[in-house]
């Protein structure tokens, strides 16, 4: 256990400082490789439905097998190969570094008014249209993505990989690739790509609760309200999202910082109208970009620091 956790202490440090080179391979891509070839090849009429469920326990099988043989051979050859692989795959998985990056990118241009490049930055990691955004709708959508997918992309691999090792991490990783990629409700996705959303959903129902209760709990509150009001605020909140998940971060981020998140949102020019979720007491500006990303970090510490805790009580008792 012990050696578990050093080589995900290892991997979290590595994907904070190095993240994810460009020029390097990686295995999301080899991922969605897959996931392009089977819905091109399986989501058809009429067994969609059982295709797309197919598809994603075939994925993810595929995935932690492919990362439990890795492990094992490594450590077959020598314990310091097997708890490196171990540690880089873990970083392989996480997206701390990426998320940072990607707030930064738009963070730059926004604070030097240079409104046409963040727009154009922003519609790199949301859906909605970006054209005629100003300072607080850029931020919104920023502050939103960061939130959201600090479970996604940070707390539930942490999570998975702390219950099954590397292995685990990338079952949920194949999951939620192939949510990202056909867990749509459109007309082309919806029954095949049904399966991967729900079981996307399922696997983050735990870590995404837990990471919002860590960003209410040892992040700054702006309002300085009592932490009994912020719980209630929170759990009130974090249920109009129309996901079962990001409504419990987004909902602590906009708690926690004094701001509303939520509101109108336009796709290829058609309105679509989320739930607000806190109280504006201040605008949104681009400094609460570098607020919502410190959450992540924040948030990312302590869950490792929480399951470290459990997991070394669990191998001494």
């Amino acid at each position: 256990m012990i050696g578990h956790i050093a080589a995900i202490a290892l991997g979290m440090a590595l994907d904070r400082l190095v993240g994810d080179p460009p020029s390097w391979p990686h295995p999301v891509r080899w991922l969605g490789t897959v996931i392009a070839g089977l819905s091109k090849r399986w989501n058809r009429p009429p067994h969609a439905f059982r295709n797309g469920f197919f598809m994603v326990v075939l994925v993810a099988g595929l995935a932690f097998g492919a990362a439990y043989m890795f492990i094992k051979g490594a450590y077959a050859i020598h314990w310091i190969l097997g708890f490196s692989a171990e540690a880089v795959l873990i970083a392989s998985g996480l997206a701390q570094k990426s998320l940072k990056d990607a707030a930064e990118e738009v963070y730059r241009p926004l604070v030097n008014n240079d409104w046409q490049q963040a727009r154009e930055k922003l519609s790199w990691i949301v859906g909605r249209d970006t054209a005629d955004l100003g300072e607080s709708e850029i931020t919104r959508g920023v502050v939103e993505t960061v939130s959201e997918n600090t479970s996604d992309g940070v707390t539930a691999p942490l999570f998975w990989a702390f219950l099954l090792g590397a292995p685990g991490l990338w079952l949920y990783k194949a999951v939620n690739t192939c949510d990202s990629m056909v867990g749509y409700k459109n007309q082309e996705f919806e029954r095949f790509g049904f399966a991967s959303a729900r079981l996307d959903d399922l696997l983050n129902f735990v870590p995404s609760r837990i990471t919002g209760a860590l960003i209410l709990i040892t992040t700054k509150n702006k309002r300085r309200l009592p932490f009994r009001q912020r719980f209630v605020e929170w759990r009130v909140d974090a249920k109009k999202h129309p996901s079962p998940n990001s409504g419990w971060l987004e909902a602590a981020t906009a708690i926690q910082l004094g701001i509303e998140l939520g509101g109108l949102n336009t796709y290829k020019g058609i309105p679509s109208h989320r739930a607000r979720m806190g109280k504006p007491v201040y605008r949104l500006e681009a400094a609460h970009i570098r607020k919502a990303v410190e959450h992540m970090q924040t948030a990312a510490i302590w869950f490792f620091i929480l399951f470290a805790i459990g997991g070394l009580i669990i191998e001494f008792t």
